[in-house]
């Protein structure tokens, strides 16, 4: 079938030359790692109880002692007012779960320790917002059993502002509240899941 062979050659040809015309026009550029998309953000997250991607220790969950992890953040720029941070899973089954919502954390301060108290204000000035648990503070990861694995994620954003939110704010109120105001940011990722 030569007429059907030529078809096909001629449309290989089209594909290829679509697919390089594509190419050339994005400037023939690849596209961030996940290691460089968190590199832009400005602020370097760590914990000393995790690496980015790794699994997080059970003492930081619900199956434990449900403390929160140790946080350490570098890269905040000069003109800082206030630290702000929320901690989130994406891969909830009802949509992203809330875990942790932190705000008013003086612009000096580059750390947390672990098992930050569950209060609505910390000794910082620091408050604390409602989580989806409808509480104050810290809740570890408690994904359900044999979902798969959960990505939990802890943002730390540099603002140019104090903000003037009371304890108890929802993650949906800070981020109104930021919106124009954030300088920089970063995050870290861990993940946890439970088995059946």
């Amino acid at each position: 079938m030569p007429f059907l062979r030529s078809i096909a050659g001629h449309a290989g040809l089209a594909l290829a030359f679509t697919t390089l015309f594509a190419w050339g026009c994005s400037g023939g550029e690849r596209g961030p790692t996940p290691e460089e998309e968190v590199a832009a953000l400005g602020i370097e997250v760590t914990s000393s109880a995790f690496k980015e991607g790794a699994r997080i220790p059970t003492k930081h969950t619900c199956d434990w002692e449900n403390t929160s992890p140790p946080l350490k953040w570098s890269g905040v720029p000069q003109d800082t007012k206030s630290i702000a941070l929320i901690s989130d899973d994406p891969d909830a089954p009802g949509g992203t779960w809330v875990h942790w919502v932190l705000y008013a954390l003086p612009p000096d301060v580059t750390e947390l320790l672990e098992d930050v108290p569950k209060n609505d204000e910390l000794a910082s000035g620091a408050r604390q917002g409602t989580t989806d648990f409808m509480r104050t503070g810290y809740r570890g990861p408690c994904p359900p059993a044999g979902h798969g694995v959960h990505r939990y994620y802890f943002k730390v954003y540099a603002l140019d502002t104090s903000l003037g939110l009371d304890a108890g704010a929802t993650k949906s109120d800070l981020l109104s509240a930021m919106k124009g105001h954030i300088l920089a940011e970063g995050r870290l990722m861990g993940t946890y899941e439970r088995r059946d």
